[in-house]
């Protein structure tokens, strides 16, 4: 019998353990107590050096994770954990082509209305009780069929229904012939359709699952991705281990994926984020919090050279627009009222900002200021090359102002920005701005929960908010503005019979150069009209520690972790 003898590190952990196993049995919580009590033992345990270095990826998420159910994945957080336990019909790589995933090839009918998938024959659902005998079966046609369905179905109530608004066929979408082909038929030939397919909502689910669990589902998913679920405590830790049967391999033939375990907590304090993160109990963190960036970062973006040699930091641009958005359906009483109905108040705001200061000195450069449409940077469409957008202009901030009958802000009723506690100093920065040409700004930081609710709600006057791309096309971000969508995508309830006009005939559109172009007169429509206020397109920042390999950000930040390993 082989004993392992400890470090100094290993005993401080061990500690470390005891004490939150002795807080956990003192609140009651037995059943993290013994999960704490068992990892303390483990570093005592008998055993070959790879049971005791086990790979775990840990990471965070402050606002935790409403659900695991991807019908609603609707944000970041959610999206990121499903990720790690589904797959999708097709996926997006890093060059941002659409590439097999569970079908391995498809074709397309020459009317462009019917895809054809011809699925794999070795994918399996992850081992659950919604099973016989507690073993998951293998995933074939007509489990797509139902998960995306599902997503239509009303009774589900899918904040991802909007997908598939007037573009698939309203009697029989989705069918599946033989268990290993599904046919997904379309209205209208819709370009980003396989865009659509990639995206976290269209993940695959087994019936037998829904069934079981009902509502919920949401904490107990069961996919067919690298990783399974284990357990979840919510508002402590979130884990998954490794699907031993996952049918993905690297180049070289080895089973993917590399880590044993995916772990997530919940530390609502991103200061103390940052600290786990120091002491290593986090693999790495996702943006930097304004209270410390400037510890590390210069103001051009830089890592500071004090940390060098501590962590590997990773920028990247990714499809994210980050702004403010303006209701502006005047059928709605709360803009009947207000003086941002007013289009010559909303762009006298755009114009109050100057957003490339705002970048140096509040996002320390990370980010690129949103001077053009509001879709971002690296799409073939180039509408940040060739829209053109706000710049700073205080002097014509005055001038709509008075156009708009509140001459240097006089008799103009105070204006209200909703926004989370993370982007309370962006605010604040906003609204002194906006309060130096007259125009006064009451910054309200509410729960984000709360202004996804009102925003979806229609129930937020003035609020920030960001889109991050589902799929890379810019018509992901037009489809905000298209009046027949609800919120989401729609949160403005924007509305102009020209947009719409043109947004129809992009759907339509079989050459890419014509569809590029109707995008950009949509965005330049939208930035004229100026329901938001573009701020900034966005930029994945990484702190990694330097244990952790083939963590690498993309383009849609999504948590990407099928190819990651640790080394200690």
């Amino acid at each position: 019998m082989k004993v392992r003898i400890l470090s100094f590190k290993q005993q401080v952990a061990c500690f470390k353990l005891l004490v939150t196993s002795y807080n956990l049995l003192a609140t009651g919580n037995l059943k993290l107590a013994m999960v704490s009590l068992c990892l303390c033992v483990s570093f005592f345990s008998c055993s070959d050096k790879k049971t005791a270095n086990k790979t775990v990826f840990t990471y965070n998420e402050s606002t935790g994770i409403a659900t695991l159910d991807p019908a609603f994945a609707k944000n970041q957080s959610i999206m990121w954990a499903v990720h790690q336990v589904y797959n999708t019909l097709v996926e997006i790589d890093t060059a941002l082509h659409i590439v097999p995933s569970v079908a391995k090839s498809w074709e397309v009918s020459n009317d462009r209305l019917t895809y054809t998938f011809h699925l794999r024959n070795d994918v399996y659902f992850h081992n659950s009780d919604c099973f016989i005998g507690g073993k998951g079966r293998r995933m074939v046609a007509n489990d797509v069929v139902y998960s995306l369905g599902r997503i239509l179905d009303k009774n589900t109530a899918s904040s991802g229904a909007w997908i598939f608004n007037n573009r698939v066929d309203s009697v029989q979408p989705f069918a599946a012939p033989n268990d290993s082909t599904v046919v997904v038929k379309l209205l209208r030939p819709f370009q980003p359709i396989l865009g659509i397919l990639t995206t976290q909502y269209c993940s695959i689910v087994p019936h037998e699952a829904v069934e079981k669990y009902g509502k919920d589902f949401r904490r107990h998913p069961c996919g067919t991705g690298p990783f399974q679920f284990e357990s979840w405590d919510e508002g402590q830790a979130l884990i998954l281990h490794k699907n031993e049967q996952y049918w993905e391999k690297d180049s070289s033939g080895k089973r993917l994926p590399y880590l044993d375990a995916v772990k997530v907590t919940f530390f609502d304090n991103k200061g103390t984020e940052f600290l786990k993160f120091q002491q290593e109990e986090l693999s790495f963190i996702n943006d930097i919090d304004p209270s410390f960036k400037d510890e590390i970062l210069t103001k051009k973006g830089e890592l500071r050279p004090s940390w060098v040699d501590k962590l590997t930091m990773h920028k990247n641009p990714y499809l994210n627009t980050e702004y403010l958005g303006f209701l502006v359906d005047e059928n709605n009483p709360l803009v009947k009222g207000s003086p941002t109905k007013i289009k010559a108040i909303r762009q006298a705001i755009n114009y109050a900002i100057n957003r490339p200061q705002l970048m140096m000195y509040m996002r320390n450069s990370i980010g690129i200021a949103a001077e053009a449409g509001f879709v971002p940077g690296g799409l073939p469409s180039r509408n940040t090359e060739l829209v053109k957008g706000y710049h700073f202009n205080p002097l014509k901030a005055k001038e709509l102002l008075k156009d708009a009958g509140f001459a240097n802000g006089e008799n103009l009723p105070l204006i209200k920005l909703l926004t989370i506690a993370t982007y309370a100093d962006i605010g604040s920065f906003i609204a002194k701005q906006c309060e130096e040409v007259g125009i006064k700004v009451q910054v309200e930081t509410i729960q984000k929960s709360l202004l996804l609710e009102q925003t979806a709600k229609s129930q937020a006057l003035f609020f920030r908010g960001s889109w991050i791309a589902d799929y890379p096309d810019a018509e992901n971000y037009m489809a905000m503005f298209y009046s027949k969508n609800p919120a989401p995508p729609n949160y403005t309830n924007y509305k102009n019979p020209v947009f719409d006009k043109l947004y129809e005939a992009a759907l339509l559109e079989t050459n890419d150069s014509l569809r590029y172009s109707l995008y950009r007169q949509m965005d330049q429509i939208v930035i004229n009209d100026a329901p938001v206020v573009p701020i900034w397109y966005d930029m994945v920042i990484h702190l990694v520690n330097k244990k952790v390999h083939g963590f690498y950000p993309n383009a849609l930040n999504l948590l990407e972790l099928r190819h990651v390993s640790i080394t200690y």
